[in-house]
């Protein structure tokens, strides 16, 4: 009979050398599941992710947190000058230390106020402000912050898309010209559409502003221009925005009558279940993309110590 000698070194040696072989296979396998080029086996972040949009209560003045569905953020206004800290905790509660898109609609102190405070203490990605210019002392503050960072701001104008992505969307409607004698004319409108929801901001555009329009202002849910003054909700625009909620940003008792009356009547002739930050707090509006979600009474906005 033959004998054969057994070398057990030899053995172990490619007992290991084949374990080292098979659990690089096993990456390898992994790999492809995940980041192979299949088509079916991709998930998209804007495939399950949520739109929310903050209308946060800072008084007779605006500001918007959005948290985008593919994870990013946007912060459309400020609100007058004592916000900032209650804005930034508000963010960074949410879990956002960066703010990729900050959104100055119009160079008046109820909407940049406190976002001079915001672009000190974030870290912040591109910045978009109409190309028109005043001499506050908010509006210089707020220039001067931007430089200090070494920021660039994006001269907003209709037709730019800050996001086209197949279900996701971010295009900016107004301004079409530019009205140096009425600023809330300048304001940048902006719509955003994820997949089957829309939501359109007027910022302070009045009539005259959303007369120039000719894009697509349909939207299931409008921030009420001008913190709901009669220059800026007319028939005609509701009969174009056509929308089912709004929101009205301002402050409780406010010296301006705001929102008027008849701006009131004509969202309750149009059906338009309506939210206000002065009565509801900060409004949250939620969707993923077939149906929105409403919470209110949410945290108001302190003002800064």
């Amino acid at each position: 009979m033959l004998k054969i000698k057994i070398n057990s070194k030899l053995i172990l040696k490619l007992t290991a050398l084949f374990a080292v072989i098979c659990l690089a296979l096993c990456s390898c396998s992994i790999n492809i599941n995940v980041n192979g080029s299949d088509s079916e086996s991709k998930t998209t972040v804007s495939e399950i992710g949520t739109l929310s949009v903050h209308y946060l209560d800072v008084g007779q003045g605006d500001s918007i947190f959005i948290e985008l569905p593919n994870q990013k953020c946007m912060l459309i206004d400020a609100g007058e000058n004592m916000y900032g800290k209650s804005i930034t905790e508000y963010i960074n509660n949410l879990g956002y230390t960066n703010i990729d898109y900050l959104v100055a609609t119009h160079p008046h102190a109820d909407h940049i106020g406190s976002m001079a405070y915001v672009v000190k203490h974030n870290n912040i990605g591109e910045i978009y402000m109409p190309k028109v210019t005043t001499t506050t002392k908010t509006y210089e503050n707020l220039l001067t912050a931007i430089a200090d960072k070494g920021l660039k701001v994006k001269s907003a104008k209709a037709g730019m898309n800050i996001i086209d992505d197949n279900d996701f969307s971010i295009n900016i409607l107004a301004p079409v010209t530019i009205d140096e004698d009425n600023l809330n004319n300048c304001s940048i409108i902006l719509k955003i559409t994820y997949k089957n929801d829309s939501f359109l901001f007027l910022g302070d555009a009045e009539k005259k502003e959303l007369e120039t329009v000719t894009a697509d202002m349909s939207a299931e849910v409008l921030k009420v221009g001008h913190h709901g003054s009669r220059t800026s909700t007319t028939k005609a625009l509701l009969e174009k925005v056509n929308p089912k909620y709004a929101v009205i940003s301002l402050g409780k008792d406010n010296s301006y009558g705001h929102p008027h009356k008849s701006t009131l009547k004509l969202l309750d002739e149009f059906g338009v279940e309506t939210y206000r930050t002065d009565e509801n707090g900060t409004v949250v509006i939620s969707t993923e993309g077939s149906g929105v979600t409403i919470k209110t009474g949410q945290t108001s906005m302190k003002r800064d110590e």
